[in-house]
């Protein structure tokens, strides 16, 4: 990419940008649309797990996120995984519970899982997009 000009490069880089807030966005309405259109608010319960799934990367982590990908012993790595895993996990739980009382119906249980799954796939892209060179220059 080096060899492109300096105005594609800007470009393709505010698409990376772009797709990644349209990842989101979707995401989000997903989230809505699985408690609006089946009159049942139920479902935002797993906004709840959103919220505190980044807490531990935040809190513990710092902003070496390197060393969550290694395997090294450092205790405070170490709870921060688990305590993001047992989010996520709370964070597919909660529309499975809820579906298993039904609660919410098998639509409701769809959207909220391609949320998650968008969520995910949002989070994958960020990852990739922020190892990037172009983003360290600031």
């Amino acid at each position: 990419m080096a060899d492109l000009p300096g105005y594609v490069r800007t470009c393709l880089h505010t698409g990376r940008l772009a797709f990644l807030a349209i990842l989101v966005s979707s995401g989000i309405v997903l989230q809505i649309l699985a408690c609006a259109l089946y009159n049942n608010w139920w479902p935002m319960l797993t906004v709840l797990m959103y919220v505190i799934l980044p807490m531990p990367l935040l809190f513990f982590a710092g902003s070496d996120t390197s060393s969550l990908m290694s395997s090294s012993g450092d205790s405070w790595v170490d709870a921060t995984k688990f305590l993001t895993g047992a989010s996520a996990v709370g964070s597919v739980a909660i529309p499975a519970i809820l579906k298993h009382a039904n609660v919410i119906g098998w639509g409701a249980l769809a959207m909220e899982l391609s949320s998650f799954l968008t969520f995910v796939v949002a989070i994958v892209y960020y990852l990739q997009v922020s190892t990037d060179d172009y983003y360290y220059m600031f």
